[in-house]
């Protein structure tokens, strides 16, 4: 990096918010991936102006520009592949406002997940559906980059059914304004969906425009046991075509469940097979009536037991044990690979044999939980990546995981995105003509290929 540019970034942002001593830019040369790459400097802005005037330096000299929010993806959409600029849009964490009548926010994307959803929660009428398993940490712009879902997807949808309209700094420095706070985009093609999910490969969010959902009476939360992971599988698809759809319907197998009773000692039913962790919410005498037949469904499909929460604090502990899956696996061995395989509702239980005969082909230790009610497996594979050999079985693996999921009618990524991790797949799903038209997309909008180099279409891993 030259240094007559950084000394140009400090001039835009302040000495203090441009790092590029070693030890800075490896902080932010990973997500929540196994692989790194360092960037050449650290740039955090605090407006948009600034955001503007990097990304007029970057396209003038044709330096990388890498958007990062908190790093927790799981696809390697954050990593800084080309080195040159990492620019961290934590700064930018403001709620500009909460329009309870209009049943709206307009926040900026370094925002907190769970800080946005519990200001929303405070005006004790709406409340933020979006819900991803890293909600303490992540980032609003992250999740829009991503498209996050979470557990709440089965009923609610996941972040692109709420995002209204987005302010975008496209790589030349240009600002465009996308969407509205009424419908959307509903005159002409829907802009505002193309960058949602884009991975910051397209420009530079920095505004966005939420719908926000009218806070449910009641709910209640339940805890069905299984001797048997088909039968859990089973009772998934059970539950969802019985008219009865759940908040939320999740499942974790046994290597899951026990992971994650011996991180927390939560009291979970280590001995089970597999475990569901269903919520149903609505008007109260609908909450009792779906409560009901859940519970009858889930007995009928082999449940041994099915437990109701009952108080607040049995409720937060079964979500703080779903929420902990991940650093809970991350204990059994150094390297988790987290998968987000998507297929049918009505294929969950193929998937999940599957899994099962995948982890059995390659001799790995892999985990099944995820939200089973919209078919959003997430398949970890647990490995070491010191062991190559065992690193040769996880690429065959991961393969076979893919492969499984296209033939059952489904996708990639239910949620996790593509970045450069899925990317050497995405033909397979989209096929050659797909895939180039994806290239084209990327070449209208970043003709130079400055923001977030060598993610998706324009990935070049072999």
């Amino acid at each position: 990096m030259n240094k007559v540019i950084i000394a140009q970034l400090r001039g835009i942002v302040g000495s203090e918010y441009v790092m590029d001593k070693l030890e800075d830019r490896i902080c932010y040369s990973f997500d929540a991936t196994f692989r790194d790459s360092k960037p050449d400097v650290v740039v955090k802005p605090g407006s948009v102006a600034e955001i503007v005037k990097i990304m007029q330096l970057a396209n003038q000299y044709g330096i990388p520009v890498t958007p990062m929010g908190a790093a927790t993806g799981l696809s390697g959409g954050a990593v800084p592949l080309k080195g040159g600029i990492c620019l961290g849009l934590t700064r930018l964490n403001k709620i500009i406002n909460i329009d309870v009548a209009n049943k709206l926010a307009i926040v900026e994307p370094g925002i907190v997940t769970e800080d946005f959803s519990n200001a929303v929660a405070r005006t004790g009428m709406l409340f933020y559906p979006p819900d991803p398993a890293s909600s303490k940490t992540s980032t609003l712009g992250g999740n829009i980059a991503e498209c996050a879902g979470g557990p709440r997807g089965v009923k609610y949808g996941i972040t692109r059914d709420y995002v209204l309209g987005l302010e975008v700094v496209l790589p030349d420095g240009q600002i465009v304004e996308l969407g509205n706070q009424v419908d959307g985009e509903m005159s002409g093609p829907d802009w505002t969906m193309l960058f949602v999910g884009s991975e910051g490969t397209l420009g530079v969010v920095t505004k966005i425009i939420v719908r926000l959902a009218d806070k449910p009476d009641a709910k209640q939360t339940l805890l069905a046991v299984f001797n048997s992971l088909d039968d859990a599988a089973m009772a998934v698809g059970k539950i969802i075509t019985s008219g009865t759809i759940p908040t939320t319907l999740e499942i974790m197998d046994n290597l899951t469940i026990r992971a994650v009773d011996d991180y927390l000692k939560a009291g979970l039913p280590i001995e089970a097979e597999a475990i569901l962790l269903i919520e149903v919410d609505g008007a109260k005498i609908t909450v009792e009536k779906q409560s009901h037949q859940v519970i009858q469904i889930c007995k009928r499909c082999g449940a041994s037991e099915v437990q109701v929460a009952t108080t607040t604090e049995d409720i937060d502990r079964l979500w703080r044990a779903r929420r902990a899956i991940s650093p809970a696996c991350g204990q059994i061995n150094p390297t988790k690979i987290s998968e987000d395989a998507t297929v049918p509702r009505s294929k969950v239980p193929e998937m999940v044999r599957r899994v099962k005969e995948i982890a059995k082909k390659h001799n790995l230790k892999m985990v099944i939980f995820g939200h089973a009610g919209d078919g959003n497996l997430h398949p970890n594979i647990l490995t070491n990546k010191h062991d190559h050999a065992e690193m040769e079985r996880v690429e065959l693996a991961v393969e076979d995981l893919f492969r499984a999921a296209l033939e059952l009618g489904g996708t990639l990524s239910g949620e996790h995105g593509i970045g450069y991790m899925k990317a050497p797949f995405l033909k397979w799903e989209v096929g050659e003509v797909g895939f180039a038209a994806g290239q084209k997309v990327k070449q209208a909008f970043d003709p130079k290929n400055i923001v977030n180099p060598g993610k998706m279409f324009m990935c070049d891993r072999s």
